[in-house]
């Protein structure tokens, strides 16, 4: 395979098979690296879009939808409030959070678990992260820190954690939205707090296995698993510095300051060669040198303007060396992962040049598929040389206040079954996108 990730590359070995080959099973999909490796999908969107196998209601939220097992395992929020964004001034709003299990042929709920939140984070329109499905069982975090483990099939608790409460933190601004991670026996996950920035459940269990750092505050940035000088490192983003761990220990490795107070790192570092790269909001950059003999980094640049991205809403996706993802600016971008040179920038899949700009990338085969935040679905494809689009479908309408005079789809889709799966803040659509 030509693409090659961060997340692929080391996790290969560390970790079991999620679900089926066909499957969906969490974030940015089988391997964590947004890459859907299904054959015999479409190449061209029919007269009128993809056929919708289903639409079924939905609550309000971000967290895209995990498939696995013939189910549809999704996260939402409900409210009798008129909730109000940005909300940077962190007014409460109550309500449920809910987890829901749908049959992945026809839409029908299976099982639901319901649970009462206060929240008072910005954007309060519910979850963030994606379910996780793993041998059998399925883990959800929610906006405020419900870390929940579910019996897969019936949606009995298994296990359940209020990381606030535990650990003496509370939710940053933008809630908790570091979709956690599952390495061997371990789920990993941030929580927040002193002496816990970062810490290990078993997964069976929930019992605490390790806990690592403290930062001001737990941040946005996903764990990931690298491996370089010889060793597996769990790199680990905060708002004041990125970390290198042993995964399982938890002992440090190796630290670099970075401050990330004044913005937000929300994507998880990408690995390209002896480089590793994370970026966020306002103009956050920073491209780290691996060591090659001992677990270490040296910085290569930092915040440099004129150099590298600044995601919010989209992972970037590497492929090969080059770099592809949406600027805060609204710019489509690509730049190389070694050095951090701008190629090239373009409206992209959403079409004009607006803040936190926002189309989920995901590649098929020698094309990708953009879920942009108009709520349509996009075919093109992108080189060092620019992007091309091929074809574009609406499935949804944007339904979601960004607070800056524009509605939005702000949730990563799910591929499976030659089928996509999407959801705004009133419904999530099934449509058939087989050949």
């Amino acid at each position: 395979m030509v693409v090659r990730t961060a997340f692929a590359a080391a996790l290969v070995a560390a970790l079991a098979p999620l679900a089926g080959a066909d499957d969906w099973p969490q974030w940015m999909g089988p391997n964590r690296d947004n890459v859907w490796p299904e054959t015999g999908v479409l190449d061209a969107f029919p007269p009128g879009g993809p056929r919708v196998v289903w639409r079924v209601p939905a609550g309000s939220g971000y967290a895209g939808p995990a498939v696995a097992g013939g189910k549809v395992y999704v996260a939402d929020f409900v409210t009798a409030d008129k909730v109000l964004v940005p909300n940077f001034e962190r007014k409460k709003y109550a309500g449920t959070e809910r987890v829901r299990c749908l049959d992945e042929a026809t839409g029908k709920e299976l099982w639901k678990h319901e649970y009462p939140v206060t929240t008072n984070v910005s954007y309060p329109s519910g979850p963030r992260c994606t379910p996780l499905v793993h041998g059998g069982k399925v883990y959800t975090l929610g906006a405020v820190g419900h870390l929940i483990a579910f019996d897969a099939a019936s949606g009995q608790v298994l296990w359940q954690h209020d990381l606030p409460a535990e650990y003496k933190t509370k939710p940053a601004l933008w809630g908790y939205a570091a979709h956690p991670l599952i390495d061997g026996q371990k789920l990993i996950t941030l929580a927040g707090g002193e002496g816990s920035h970062v810490v290990a459940f078993d997964k069976d269990t929930g019992k605490e296995l390790w806990k690592a750092g403290t930062q001001k505050e737990q941040g946005y940035s996903p764990v990931t698993i690298i491996e370089a000088a010889g060793k597996r490192q769990l790199v680990v983003t905060g708002p004041e510095a990125v970390r290198g761990y042993d995964p399982e220990t938890g002992r440090q490795y190796w630290t670099t300051r970075y401050d990330a107070t004044s913005g937000s790192v929300i994507m998880t570092p990408v690995k390209s060669g002896d480089f590793l790269y994370v970026g966020g909001y306002q103009g956050k950059s920073l491209l780290l040198k691996l060591k090659p003999d001992t677990p270490g980094v040296e910085v290569v640049f930092k915040d440099d303007g004129g150099m590298g991205l600044s995601p919010v809403n989209v992972q970037p996706f590497l492929d090969g060396d080059t770099l592809y993802g949406y600027d805060e600016g609204g710019n489509l971008r690509a730049v190389s992962a070694t050095t951090g040179e701008r190629l090239w920038a373009s409206p992209g899949p959403v079409g004009k040049v607006l803040g936190s700009g926002t189309a989920f990338i995901v590649r098929n085969g020698g094309r990708y598929f953009f879920f942009a935040e108009t709520g349509e679905l996009v075919i093109g494809t992108m080189s060092k040389d620019g992007y091309k689009e091929a074809g574009r479908a609406k499935l949804l309408d944007p339904t979601n206040d960004t607070g800056f005079g524009r509605q939005v789809v702000w949730c990563a889709p799910a591929y499976a079954n030659k089928r996509v799966y999407v959801r705004n803040d009133k419904e999530l659509v099934c449509a058939d996108l087989a050949k």
